[in-house]
């Protein structure tokens, strides 16, 4: 790819990094879409022995791509993200995407359909780490970020897109135990 392109779609994904999420960091500040997507990335790279027969480069460059959209959208978050808003999103995606040198642009096409579908073992891991990763970071966050939904969302998110991995679960119900031990402090 010439110099002045590799730039260019990075100042595009550059968004990314002061678009703002619904979740907080330990020290109180708003975590970015791009801090979502590495904490994603790490999660999928330390799972790797866990999932010997999936391609976990694969599912890797699914956590990296995965909210690319909402560098024209911005965060919405998915409780209170409708059907049009989806749309919109990705709408802009693909028009982004389709204006990427072929390889790059077919690759990732094939991905997001991939991602889509969610029949294949690297879309299923790469969606479980996705709201995974949401709960984690709440869980790491002061509750005093949390608004009154999140206090059950935390203890049932993501619990559908665990089921197919015994693993996934048991790290699943991790995480709601983490969620207990934080809310067990507000009373």
């Amino acid at each position: 790819m010439e110099a002045r392109r590799l730039l260019d779609i990075l100042l595009i994904t550059e968004r990314l990094k002061d678009t703002t999420r619904h979740c907080y960091t330990a020290k109180g500040r708003r975590e970015s879409v791009a801090e979502h997507c590495w904490m994603t990335t790490l999660m999928a790279f330390f799972l790797r022995d866990e999932f010997p027969e999936a391609d976990m480069d694969k599912v890797i460059k699914m956590c990296l791509i995965h909210d690319l959209g909402e560098a024209f959208t911005g965060d919405i978050p998915a409780f209170e993200k409708s059907e049009a808003d989806e749309q919109r999103e990705e709408n802009m995606l693909r028009k982004w995407v389709d204006s990427l040198p072929d390889v790059y642009a077919g690759e990732m096409r094939a991905l997001y359909q991939e991602m889509v579908d969610r029949k294949t073992l690297e879309a299923k891991i790469y969606k479980a780490i996705d709201g995974l990763e949401a709960v984690i970071q709440h869980n790491i966050s002061d509750l005093s970020t949390w608004i009154p939904e999140e206090y059950e969302l935390n203890k049932t998110y993501a619990n559908d897109k665990v089921a197919f991995s015994a693993y996934l679960t048991d790290l699943r119900q991790e995480i709601r135990e983490d969620t207990l031990r934080k809310l067990s402090h507000i009373n």
